[in-house]
């Protein structure tokens, strides 16, 4: 009759929590229907089932794919989220034990003597000292029936917990890869612009060399030799500051690929680079690229299975236990049918009073959740905003990129015409000297929209979570060619 009892008050506790604790729904941001596209970009079709691996391999670079795998091999940065994640598994096995039985065998073996002298629990019946042996082997079986649904509710706080810690490690590996690749399209840059800088040393020293012969024919002023020398030695400071930008993305790639800066050496490549064509999607798609987004959700949700484990707490804990087991006092009898001895039973607990420490804890864990909703919130509209700034940026340096090369053009026939006429008299030198400096700024700053285009492209497809399209493509290939 008494189990009967508290069957039946577990049960409208198990009623009361269902009531207190909802059901986790995820907090949905309002999206745009689509991105602010200009020409020529498009809407993409992706699909999420495809691997959004190495989206690196858009460049055709192998220098590139050789450091990013050596990134994804050595770097500690993604070891350290990959311990995580293990941790985070390892919670989840241990919460989700919580709901099996736990099974446990003890065994027992004593001799002792009882005193004399101990009080009595009879004045009729004396005390006397005896020596006994006491031997026992019990197989214990303890389980937590789960009414309040604390033990779900852990259970799903555990799991919601390792899937953030499975995006984080995805969201590492992206922004390693991503950066390693910003890094080296930063130095691939400056080893265009180094070639272009040595390239007007050059055009510089044979100038200086003229007009030295002039000087010393008496044809040309002291004033037009200061004024070429001034502009070569103006391009060599220029050159060792390129140099030393160089060093330190050198150094950068190392430290993200794992290796020690000191024994980390990329030769010079001076070839163009050309940066893909990144496919688009609809804003909702950023939900299923991202992995942050998805990290972000999955600690909502991690966050809304405490606010369960505190409302538990509202509800009686109900423990069952039993016991089989032998006991005796001689071990030839120890397996005897009279030896056997077995316990079974219901305990259970109720706070009924705590001085407002569970409410303080259901408070808490509802901040938690109202904090996880709004980092959730953050870093949707933070995408959103980094894959506008990665368009925009891409449109406007094509269109840059376009208007530097006409201007570098420009500058090198200035260049050429501005030579000839001082070589026939009708020019001053001045003319020439600023004519230089025209052609080097507009090379340089060619080659640098370049570099920003490629470094643009790196963070546009960062900003997708990643490449997948590209899979697709290979998949159709493959199947056209079979």
């Amino acid at each position: 009759m008494i189990l009967r009892r508290i069957v039946v008050l577990s049960c409208a506790g198990l009623l009361l929590a269902c009531a207190a604790n909802p059901p986790y729904q995820p907090a949905a941001p309002e999206l745009p229907v689509s991105w602010k596209l200009d020409a020529p970009w498009r809407e993409g079709q992706p699909q999420d089932r495809l691997p959004k691996g190495a989206w690196w391999q858009a460049f055709d670079d192998a220098a590139l794919a050789a450091l990013e795998q050596q990134a994804i091999a050595g770097s500690p940065t993604l070891a350290l989220a990959q311990a995580r994640l293990l941790q985070a598994r390892a919670v989840l096995a241990a919460s989700s034990a919580s709901a099996l039985p736990q099974i446990g065998l003890s065994a027992r073996g004593a001799s002792q003597k009882i005193s004399a002298n101990r009080p009595l629990t009879n004045y009729n019946a004396p005390n006397f000292s005896t020596v006994q042996e006491d031997l026992s082997l019990a197989l214990t079986v303890g389980y937590e029936l789960d009414l309040a649904g604390r033990v779900q509710q852990t259970i799903a706080g555990a799991s919601a917990s390792a899937q953030q810690a499975a995006a984080d490690l995805e969201n590492t590996r992206l922004v390693l890869s991503a950066d390693l690749a910003a890094n080296y399209f930063n130095l691939r840059e400056i080893d265009a612009e180094l070639d272009v800088v040595e390239r007007s040393i050059a055009l510089q020293r044979r100038s200086l060399e003229l007009v030295t012969a002039r000087y010393d024919l008496g044809a040309a002023s002291g004033i037009e030799l200061a004024q070429q020398q001034t502009l070569l030695e103006s391009t060599l400071v220029q050159l060792e500051l390129l140099r030393r930008q160089r060093g330190q993305f050198e150094h950068a790639l190392a430290a993200l690929s794992g290796a020690a800066a000191p024994n980390f050496n990329l030769p010079v490549d001076r070839r163009e680079h050309l940066p893909p064509a990144v496919p688009l999607g609809l804003p909702s798609d950023l939900l299923q690229r991202r992995p942050d987004i998805a990290a972000a959700e999955r600690a909502m949700a991690a966050a809304n299975a405490q606010i369960g484990v505190a409302n538990a707490a509202f509800y009686p804990s109900i423990l069952l236990g039993s016991a089989l087991g032998l006991e005796s006092r001689d071990l030839t009898t120890l397996f005897d049918a009279p030896s056997l001895l077995w316990s079974i039973g219901l305990s259970a607990a109720q706070t009924l009073y705590d001085g407002g420490r569970i409410r303080a804890n259901v408070d808490f864990a509802s901040a938690g959740y109202a904090a996880a909703t709004a980092n959730y919130r953050r870093v949707v509209l933070l995408a959103m905003q980094e894959v506008e700034d990665g368009i925009t940026g891409l449109v406007t340096l094509e269109r840059a990129a376009l208007q530097a090369r006409t201007a570098m053009a420009a500058a090198r026939k200035t260049f050429e015409m501005t030579q000839a006429r001082y070589e026939g008299g009708a020019s001053p030198y001045l003319d020439v000297v600023m004519a230089q400096q025209a052609l080097l700024t507009s090379e340089r700053q060619t080659v640098q929209l370049h570099g920003q285009q490629l470094v643009t492209s790196v963070f546009l497809i960062k900003a997708l979570g990643g490449d997948w399209q590209r899979a697709q493509a290979t998949a159709s290939k493959q199947a056209g060619a079979d």
